[in-house]
């Protein structure tokens, strides 16, 4: 998860801002701290030869005042938070011999990646100027892909397996590696002032807001791999190396943010894609053909707000769209608010479009303000396009409001302090934590313009980052699997772990006193051991929905040690079928994926 990376105009309000530094007083200021810097202009070199030298010479002046005005500082780690913070890169592919069990015979061979946030320096910052104080947000930090490579000897078929890691090595992130410190300030959260003045002063000197930080999500299409976050455009890596190859434009026709869930559509494998920003057009939708080779559909969709839309729903006809009410506002933030803001009282709507339509062929539907990050799968049945999804009545995204204590706000986000089983509780939603997230249903009938929605799931598990078999992506799944909020464990380190998984299948009923309500199958983990980054991985010659095994990287907090569970699906609540432990440490991160050899 990221966020968009602009280059907006920013727009002075009449309106007087309610923070004690006015726009004028923060040029004003920015103006005088120069004066200090030019006693140390001889350390600049002078001999100015045309253009080249003398943009040099700017940045090493705009560089020069950020040192002298801004203080980066490191955002420590609670005792509970240890394994968010970083590690070391390995760079290459090692041998893994500790391995628990046996990887069954049919588990293809392939690649096992995951993305996520992985800072440069130690971790992520905060800077304390005159202007205030901005931050870091827990979703930014720069990606590391962690692999586990499944190699099988064509003869014997005994199954070798390898780790790497590797960080994505983005323009900004060789930028900062270069010049060994950290160079964007933050620009996110934060005072008004610091963070206007981040965005000013990072334009100036880079042309860009943020990093591109890539730490999301990796996809393939046509036989490439990128990795992404809905901040910036993907970048191309290899597979095996894990080496970056550079930006991804999708072939010169995308110059814009780019979803962290891009979709294949069924039947046809075209790439369905969408970008977010924060200046008009709010969002375009790409549609990209199944070779990778043309661009065969692009479009502004005329949303009237930059609604941050993680995700992108498809089925057989038709591309399903999200506009929730997190809202970034670059104008709000310059009279004195936050950048980013979950609206709870602005409307939220679902646009269900034909698959090449424009603005004009979207049918809207008004629903429930709320959040969902993450689509479990969309499909049609009859007259109605259905979306499954995980949603929670609140976003976890930024943070709190300037002035409200950042680790309550997320620890009080995850409690669930209702303890009655009762029928009526089971269908209530859980409004005393605005993280529980559960799955939920809406169906849209596209002749009537009726919606219908609900809970599927219950308010004993909270749950996110979904994952389906592909292959019936876009149709209607009988299973889903998700992550397991442990509430208590959440609640203790102010930042989400996932202590166990769920299996959702969706054509089974419930306990007797919730019966409109989905079955849920649990695999819990040992205590104090979390995983991140769970995907499915479809058996060789399956032949049901559920013939594969789920994988995921975990985490014991208790010996510090990672390791790669391998679930099967169909003996889902039973021990897993084999235990990869790994060399090293692997933080938590965001999502995961399996790339099959050869995959086209």
């Amino acid at each position: 998860m990221a966020i968009c990376n602009t280059t907006f105009r920013l727009k002075l309000s009449a309106e007087k801002p309610s923070t004690p530094h006015t726009v004028e007083h923060l040029m004003s200021t920015m103006i005088s701290s120069f004066k200090p810097l030019f006693r140390d202009l001889q350390h600049i070199p002078m001999n100015i030869d045309v253009e080249k030298t003398l943009k040099n010479t700017s940045f090493e002046l705009l560089d020069a005042f950020v040192d002298k005005v801004f203080k980066f500082v490191d955002q420590p780690y609670l005792e509970t938070q240890r394994n968010f913070a970083p590690v070391e890169e390995i760079g290459n592919k090692v041998l893994v011999s500790n391995v628990e069990g046996a990887i069954p015979c049919d588990f293809p061979d392939g690649v096992y990646v995951r993305n996520g946030p992985n800072p440069l320096f130690g971790g992520l910052k905060s800077t304390v100027s005159i202007l205030g104080r901005s931050n870091h947000i827990w979703v930014e930090g720069e990606g590391m892909i962690h692999a586990i490579y499944f190699e099988k000897e064509t003869s014997s078929g005994v199954c070798s397996v390898y780790y790497n890691n590797r960080h994505v090595q983005t323009e900004t992130f060789k930028m900062e590696s270069k010049m060994n410190k950290p160079c964007f300030i933050p620009a996110i959260e934060g005072d008004s002032a610091a963070v206007v003045s981040a965005y000013l002063l990072n334009m100036l000197r880079f042309g860009k807001v943020n990093k591109y930080i890539s730490n999301t999500n990796v996809f393939e299409h046509a036989g490439k791999y990128y990795s992404i976050a809905e901040s910036d455009m993907p970048q191309e890596i290899d597979i095996d190396t894990l080496e970056t190859f550079g930006t991804w434009d999708v072939n010169g026709t995308w110059n814009r943010p780019f979803t962290s869930h891009p979709k294949k559509a069924p039947g046809t494998g075209e790439l369905v894609f969408m970008g977010v920003d924060a200046k008009k057009p709010f969002l375009e939708l790409g549609i990209l053909s199944a070779d990778g080779r043309k661009l065969v559909h692009k479009v502004d969709l005329n949303y009237k707000r930059s609604s941050l839309c993680h995700d992108i729903g498809v089925t057989e006809r038709y591309n399903v769209l999200l506009d929730f009410p997190l809202i970034l506002d670059p104008n709000r933030l310059i009279r004195g608010g936050p950048l980013i803001k979950f609206e709870d009282k602005e409307y939220a709507r679902i646009g269900v479009m034909p698959r090449y339509g424009d603005a004009e062929s979207i049918q809207w539907f008004d629903v429930q303000p709320s959040s969902a990050f993450h689509v479990v799968n969309c499909f049609e049945d009859g007259d109605e396009v259905v979306m499954w999804a995980c949603r929670a009545l609140g976003s976890i995204i930024p943070g709190p409001d300037l002035g409200l204590n950042r680790f309550e706000y997320f620890s009080n986000g995850f409690k669930h302090t209702s303890s009655s089983s009762s029928e009526r509780d089971l269908y209530a939603e859980v409004s005393d934590a605005l993280f529980f997230s559960r799955c939920y249903e809406w169906r849209f009938n596209i002749k009537t313009g009726g919606v219908g929605e609900r809970n599927l799931t219950g308010t004993k598990y909270s749950m996110d980052f979904p994952m389906i078999n592909e292959n019936v992506n876009g149709n209607r799944n009988k299973f889903a699997y998700t992550q397991i909020v442990d509430t208590d464990a959440s609640s203790a380190a102010g930042m989400a772990k996932y202590g166990g998984l769920g299996k959702l299948c969706f054509e089974e009923s419930g306990e007797e006193t919730s019966k409109d309500l989905i079955k849920i199958e649990y695999h819990a983990f040992p205590d104090k051991t979390f995983c991140s980054g769970a995907a499915f991985v479809s058996k060789i010659e399956g032949s049901e929905e559920d013939d594969g095994w789920i994988v995921t990287y975990v985490h014991c907090e208790d010996t510090n040690v990672s390791q790669v569970y391998m679930i099967d699906a169909k003996r889902f609540s039973e021990k897993p079928v084999a235990v990869v432990t790994l060399p090293s440490r692997v933080p938590y991160g965001f999502h995961g994926a399996f790339m099959r050899k050869g995959a086209t």
